[in-house]
């Protein structure tokens, strides 16, 4: 897994292979313009090197070959029994997950710990820098599958092997369309030779996040401030108030949550909000 290391990291990865004579979006492009680049570059990934690639879980060769020509031909959701629609994303959301604390037991005496965070149904994915996995179920006997399948995106940590109090200092990106959810978030222990066992799960309130960069605009215009906060209640598994900051230029919150549906553990995260125009 590449830990990317801020905007500029990013970058370089995500626009290691620019087409010589293609033009990124200056300061005075229109909205579409960077939206289109942005897509381009995120959720088509067509300059990153192919190593780094999607993947479908469940597909076959030919669905591979179909579903990435519908994606490259087009962002537009397509069914016979919806009109066309198009799909709006408002940003990115990088989420660094910490650590975990006192996990569920799985195995003997411990457990091989990873984390899955999905946001809603998406319509093209980004981005863990190593590899996205996607569940895709097809609209019947169809041989086009259309967008609006909305694949499951899914992104995971790295697997850390026998240890209850796993520190994974690991960054996934996710992108975050106009409708959209909590990001729920998974903690499986990791099996050979069976299917992975639950170690307990949560949702994620991304929306105080969103509405306060959004309320602040540019965040480098501002010194380091709290400008938000989601607020522990008996609806959600918060461990303390969560509070959204500026910190250098950056819109960040720290989250700290505890499993639900197990019986026990904590997780430690990190959000940071990345509008389209950064």
């Amino acid at each position: 897994m590449i830990e990317v290391g801020g905007n500029s990291s990013a970058n370089a990865i995500y626009e290691a292979y620019i087409p010589e004579g293609y033009s990124k979006p200056g300061p005075d492009s229109t909205h579409d313009e960077r939206s289109r680049f942005i897509r381009s570059k995120y959720e088509l990934q067509e300059f990153l090197k192919s190593s780094l690639r999607i993947t479908s879980r469940k597909s076959s060769a030919s669905i591979q070959s179909s579903f990435s020509t519908k994606i490259l031909d087009s962002f537009r959701i397509k069914s016979s029994k919806e009109p066309e629609t198009v799909v709006e994303y408002i940003g990115l959301l990088k989420v660094k997950v910490v650590k975990g604390i006192n996990l569920a037991i799985r195995d003997m005496l411990t457990s091989d710990p990873y984390v899955v965070l999905t946001l809603g149904k998406q319509v093209i994915p980004v981005l863990q820098v190593d590899e996205v996995v996607i569940t895709i179920g097809l609209d019947g006997d169809s041989d086009f599958i259309p967008l609006s399948i909305k694949a499951l995106v899914t992104i995971q940590t790295a697997v850390i092997k026998s240890n209850l109090n796993p520190v994974w200092n690991e960054e996934l990106m996710l992108s975050v369309p106009q409708n959209f959810g909590p990001v729920k978030l998974q903690v499986y222990d990791y099996d050979t030779f069976s299917a992975d066992d639950i170690m307990g799960e949560a949702e994620i309130d991304i929306q105080p996040l969103i509405t306060s960069a959004m309320v602040y605009g540019d965040p480098e215009m501002f010194s380091n401030m709290q400008i938000g906060k989601w607020l522990k209640s008996q609806d959600n598994a918060l461990i303390e108030d969560s509070i959204v900051n500026i910190i250098d230029g950056k819109v960040k919150q720290q989250v700290s949550i505890k499993l639900q549906n197990v019986e026990c553990g904590e997780i430690y995260l990190q959000l940071e909000w990345l509008p389209l125009d950064q």
